[in-house]
C-alpha cells in the first residue's frame, strides 16, 4: 500500500520523557487544569471557512496558512478545494477560487504571487491582491508539499515522489525528477524541497536525500539516510534544513541525520526515530512525530529533551501525535489532534494549551508586522482560521 499514514508505537521511551494531558479543555478554570496558563496569546479574530459534512467523522486540515509579507494578506487552502485570501485586519474573505480537489499543503507567497499546490495536480500562480491567475501548470500528479521558490524557479513535490520545477514567471516546465516507489509501507506525504546555493535538496520515500541542480535537475549526489535495512517506513519526509554547510533531515525509521551540503557525506545519525517534521533554531533542531517532541543539538545529534505528546485517553501511542510544528517567541508550537501546545523551547515544558475545536493538524504560521505585531495564524481541523496575538515569550 503506497504511502499510507503510519501510526507506529515506539519500542522504548527515552529517559526523562514528560507527559501532558492534551485531552484537557484549556478553557476550563485554571484551578482545574494540570498546567499553568501565562498570558501567551489572545484571539484577535477568527473566521469559519468550511462546513463540516454530514458524514464527516474526523475532518482534517493539513495545509498551513501562508502570509504575503508585503500586504499581510493570508492565503488559506482547505479540504473543500477552495483557495481563499483573508484580510489581516478582521479575517474577512477578500476573494476565493474553487478547485476540483482538497488541498494537502499550503501556498508559498513570493513577490505578490501565491504559488498554490493543488490536490487536483495543478500548480496555481495567483495574484495575492486580486486572485487573478498568472499561470497554472498541470503536473497531473497530486501535489502534497508547499512550493519552494528561488532564483526564478518554483519547485514542488507530488505524492508519487516526483519533484517538478517550473519557471517562476511563466509556469513553463523546466525539469522533473522521480525515484522508484519502495516496496513496503510508507508514511503519507512528501518532503518539501529546499533551494540553497543553486541546488535543490529533496527527500524521498525510499529513505534517500538527493541534491539536484536548480536549473537543470541533474543529480549532484545522493545519500541513503535510512541505513539499518528493512522495507518499512524508510521515508525522508522532513524538509531538508540547510545551515553552515550542513543539511539536516530525518528518516522516519532511522532518525535525524546531518549531511555535508556539498558532497552528501554523512556526519552523524541521531537515535531519535519517528520524526515527521523539524525546524532549526540556532544550534537546536526541534523534531516532532510519533507522539513526541524532541530537541536535538546539531553538533553530534545528542537529544537534549523529549516531551510525550500522546493522548493517554486514545488508543495507540501515536494517536495524538503532532505531525508539524512552528517556533514563535521562544515557544515551540505543536499541533495535535486535541490541542495546540505551547512548549518552552529551552526546557521542553508545556506552558499553555489551546483547543480551537477538533484539534489542529497544520503547522501554525508565525508572522510579525509593525501594524499587527506578533501573530500566529492557525487553521483548525474544523476549517476555521484564527489570528492569535502573541504577548508572552518562552525560553
Amino acid at each position: 500500500m503506497r504511502r499510507l499514514l503510519a501510526i507506529v508505537s515506539c519500542a522504548a521511551v527515552l529517559a526523562g520523557c514528560k507527559a501532558i494531558p492534551l485531552n484537557e479543555d484549556p478553557t476550563v478554570p485554571r484551578r482545574q487544569a494540570h498546567v499553568s496558563y501565562p498570558a501567551i496569546y489572545e484571539v484577535s479574530w477568527w473566521t469559519p471557512l468550511v462546513k463540516v459534512g454530514l458524514l464527516e467523522h474526523k475532518p482534517l486540515e493539513p495545509a498551513s496558512p501562508a502570509v504575503d509579507p508585503d500586504t499581510e494578506r493570508i492565503i488559506v487552502t482547505t479540504r473543500d478545494g477552495f483557495i481563499r485570501c483573508l484580510s489581516p485586519d478582521d479575517g474577512h474573505v477578500e476573494w476565493q477560487k474553487k478547485t476540483s480537489n482538497r488541498f494537502h499543503a499550503g501556498a508559498t507567497v513570493s513577490s505578490g504571487v501565491a504559488f498554490v499546490p493543488g490536490g487536483d495536480g495543478v500548480l496555481y500562480a495567483l495574484r495575492v491582491l486580486s486572485g487573478d491567475e498568472v499561470w497554472k501548470y498541470d503536473a497531473k500528479e497530486e501535489l502534497v508539499t508547499s512550493p519552494s521558490v528561488g532564483e526564478g524557479v518554483v519547485v514542488v513535490t507530488s505524492q508519487a515522489d516526483t519533484v517538478f520545477a517550473v519557471d517562476e514567471a511563466t509556469g513553463a516546465w523546466k525539469w522533473q525528477y522521480r525515484r522508484d516507489t519502495p516496496p513496503g509501507f510508507s508514511v503519507r506525504g512528501a518532503a518539501r524541497p529546499t533551494i540553497a546555493d543553486g541546488l535543490v535538496y529533496a527527500g524521498f520515500a525510499d529513505g534517500t536525500l538527493v541534491a539536484l541542480g536548480l536549473n537543470d535537475g541533474v543529480q549532484r549526489w545522493e545519500r541513503k539516510i535510512s541505513v539499518t535495512g528493512g522495507t518499512q517506513f524508510l521515508d525522508v519526509d522532513t524538509q531538508p534544513l540547510v545551515a553552515d554547510g550542513r543539511v539536516y533531515v530525518a528518516s522516519y525509521a532511522d532518525g535525524v541525520a546531518s549531511v555535508d551540503a556539498k558532497t552528501g557525506e554523512l556526519d552523524w545519525v541521531s537515535a531519535k526515530l519517528g520524526v515527521t517534521a523539524m525546524v532549526l533554531r540556532g544550534r537546536t533542531l526541534f523534531c516532532v512525530g510519533d507522539g513526541s517532541l524532541s530537541a536535538v543539538e546539531t553538533g553530534q545529534g545528542r537529544v537534549l529533551w523529549t516531551l510525550d505528546l500522546s493522548d493517554k485517553n486514545n488508543k495507540g501511542k501515536g494517536a495524538n501525535a503532532g505531525v508539524s510544528l512552528a517556533v514563535a517567541r521562544g515557544y515551540v508550537v505543536v499541533p495535535t489532534a486535541t490541542a495546540l501546545a505551547f512548549v518552552d523551547a529551552s526546557a521542553g515544558r508545556v506552558r499553555a494549551m489551546w483547543n480551537p475545536g477538533r484539534g489542529v493538524m497544520a503547522a501554525p504560521t508565525a508572522f510579525t508586522s509593525g501594524k499587527h505585531g506578533a501573530r500566529l495564524y492557525v487553521l483548525s481541523n474544523l476549517g476555521s482560521v484564527f489570528a492569535l496575538q502573541l504577548s508572552g515569550t518562552g525560553g
